[in-house]
């Protein structure tokens, strides 16, 4: 986390005074990488769950990192590889920008590094959470606490990059950051090998996409039969044997049926008279295979609703570095804070919050939801989107300020005014990617948990893309021929970033009705309850009330 955080945060102030790109391509390079790291996440889970296993492909992929860090440390060391040396901001216009082979380079080593991460991230949270047993009840507290140890390991991580590396990368030059990022890429991989003698591995159980596509092709294939009445007529239909499936099962073969997402059910039904043998596994499914696909297809709205989310997160690695970057960074005489490191705010206070939040508000809330983890997945993240907005509110509001101090006082305001956009970030993020990741994960199955998991950070692949895609609408709308757009110049002064952040805003709190309207929608497979109360509930309600099924019954 200490290497991918020190480039990536930092990226923006490499790409424009080392490779004299402008800013809003620079930014747009920043987000475009971030968003490819977490979009090759679903690559990384996709092979760890069907061919290589999570181990075997965090180590493939760690090299793959490593090496995209060396390459990048090259270049930034020898002035050969990179543009004539220029100041984008007095003498931007002069400036040569990296083409050719530099720009070859440039983007080889950086995408080198993407893979690498990319195909590690969801496998470092999911081998960790395959240590522990999620049928076993005693472990389910033990699971939901592995989460918030794991994401404040990442803060401790982030915290180390923005700071002491930011800080290498600013005083001693940025070969020698990216070269430290390196070696802290071969120590983690070290402690990688030095624990495989004791890791439960999970075997890969092979393609996973082929059992869904089974299901598509066969209810497409069935559209015109009509579902049965009783749901005991669905090839390998199990709701009849509530009772002896246990809460908290991962085996797929044990998956109860949902009344959601019907049309699939068709993939179920028998049209051949003799043994199930007599149609092939892409014109019959069982009902487990179809309720995989729609566990799927339920927790795609979850994941849309987080992508603003991460949009405002590209903002705070993007243009609010260039925001610090115009303001007071003094703090003594001798000492000037880096503005990549405003990013370590909200780490620093994380490393306090987190502990509190699993020490005293698990606890408390327990004792009132009676829940294993406080409160839900579900309500975590969307307590998390709701503070997100504020974010930018504060942003919008200090950019504002800092422009007039700037235009109209010559005043220049410390760096700190922007701390708070920071602070409220980062307590949002506490509650929704911590959520997010144990939403995802408490959903999947056996040979699904590196794939779901994932997903999580694919949201923050589309948000980055997102942002990029933003930028460049607003500046072509809010161009015209005698001015630039909001973002268009290397100059925040004669830019209007405090309106592209109240666009965010408003984007955000949108969002979050959205995400109320889904999550309310959204209903557990019971099979997969690993919160026992929730179990108790979402089973009563499903199969009690409205959803009654049994050899005697029908679905209502």
């Amino acid at each position: 986390m200490m290497g991918i955080a020190a480039v990536g945060n930092n990226l923006i102030t490499y790409a424009l005074n080392d490779m004299h790109f402008p800013l809003s391509k620079s930014a747009n390079i920043v987000t475009n990488f971030v968003g490819t790291v977490f979009l090759l996440s679903l690559l990384g889970g996709f092979l760890s769950d069907s061919y290589l296993g999570s181990f075997w492909t965090m180590l493939i992929f760690g090299f793959v990192e490593l090496s995209g860090f060396i390459l990048l440390s090259v270049q930034a060391h020898l002035p050969q590889l990179r543009p004539p040396s220029c100041d984008m901001v007095s003498d931007g216009v002069d400036c040569v920008e990296a083409k050719g082979y530099k720009a070859l380079i440039f983007f080889l080593a950086l995408y080198l590094v993407a893979l690498g991460s990319g195909c590690l991230k969801p496998n470092i949270i999911s081998h960790g959470a395959d240590q522990f047993k999620k049928e076993d009840p005693k472990q389910s507290k033990k699971l939901s606490t592995y989460f918030n140890v794991a994401y404040f390991a990442f803060c401790i991580g982030e915290l180390i990059a923005l700071t002491v590396l930011v800080w290498v990368q600013t005083h001693s030059g940025m070969d020698v950051g990216f070269g430290v990022s390196a070696a802290a890429m071969a120590v983690g991989l070290i402690c990688l090998i030095s624990g495989s003698f004791s890791y439960r591995n999970k075997p890969p159980k092979g393609s996973i996409f082929t059992p869904f596509a089974q299901v598509f092709v066969a209810a497409i294939t069935k559209r015109k039969q009509i579902s049965p009445s009783n749901v005991q007529m669905l090839h390998g239909c199990h709701n009849n044997l509530l009772s002896h499936v246990p809460a908290t099962s991962t085996d797929a073969s044990n998956l109860l049926h949902t009344e959601k997402f019907r049309f699939l059910d068709k993939a179920c039904i028998r049209v051949q008279d003799g043994s199930d043998e007599s149609e092939s596994t892409w014109r019959l499914c069982t009902v487990a295979q179809v309720e995989q696909v729609k566990i799927l297809i339920s927790v795609i709205p979850i994941f849309s609703c987080t992508i603003i989310f991460n949009t405002i997160l590209a903002q705070l690695q993007t243009f609010s570095v260039q925001q610090g970057s115009a303001m007071n960074t003094r703090i003594t005489k001798s000492f000037k804070i880096p503005p990549a490191s405003l990013q370590s705010i909200p780490y620093i206070m994380l490393i306090f919050v987190v502990p509190l939040y699993e020490t005293a508000f698990v606890p408390f809330a327990r004792r009132i939801t009676g829940k294993d983890s406080g409160i839900t997945p579900l309500q975590r993240v969307g307590a998390g989107l709701f503070i997100a907005t504020f974010s930018m509110v504060s942003a919008a509001v200090i950019e504002r300020k800092r422009r007039t101090s700037a235009l109209d006082y010559q005043e220049t305001l410390s760096i700190f005014w922007i701390a708070p956009q920071f602070l409220i970030f980062g307590l949002s993020e506490m509650f929704t990617a911590v959520g997010l990741i144990e939403f995802f994960y408490k959903q999947s199955l056996e040979g699904m948990q590196s794939f779901l998991t994932a997903m999580t950070y694919c949201s923050y692949s589309f948000g980055f893309y997102l942002s990029s895609l933003l930028v460049s609408l607003v500046n072509k709308i809010t161009s015209s021929s005698s001015s630039g757009g909001w973002l268009s110049d290397n100059d925040l002064n004669k830019d209007k970033l405090d309106l592209f952040y109240w666009l965010l805003a408003v984007l955000s709190l949108i969002n979050f009705f959205n995400y109320l309207f889904w999550s309310k929608w959204y209903s557990y497979n019971p099979s997969l309850s690993h919160d026992h109360s929730l179990g108790q509930d979402i089973e009563s309600q499903n199969f009690n009330s409205s959803k009654r099924v049994g050899p005697e019954n029908t679905i209502s």
